[in-house]
């Protein structure tokens, strides 16, 4: 596991060398960015609306400082895009630990709107 301080070390280093956009940018997605996406799926639904304002202002001030940039996914798409590729593994494997806890699949005689998901949403 990386410390805040070999970070530290890591990106003063990189800054040293001129190696700031790219190296920087990739050392800050890899170890800030996972540490905060970890188990976020657990969590985000517990979480607050401020405590979501935080997680966008902490990326927020890494686009100002150059380690994130604006046109790359904000907190909440990003745990959106990892929500809904959890959801998408679970329906396709049917011996996913939550797959049995999915509801039942139903026949829909009309077409409205593509879903989603077949699943019924009411019992």
């Amino acid at each position: 596991m990386i410390s805040t301080v070999t970070l530290v070390s890591v990106a003063g280093l990189l800054a040293k060398f001129r190696l700031v956009n790219y190296s920087l940018r990739h050392v800050y997605k890899v170890v800030i960015l996972s540490k905060l996406l970890y188990a976020s799926l657990a969590w985000w639904g517990f979480s607050s609306a401020a405590d979501k304002q935080h997680l966008e202002a902490s990326l927020w001030r890494a686009v100002r400082s150059g380690l994130h940039l604006v046109d790359d996914p904000s907190f909440f798409h990003l745990v959106g895009y990892m929500d809904d590729n959890l959801f998408a593994k679970i329906q396709l494997n049917p011996h996913h630990v939550l797959y049995k806890l999915l509801p039942e699949k139903t026949d829909r005689i009309y077409n409205l709107r593509p879903r989603s998901h077949s699943f019924s949403l009411t019992e």
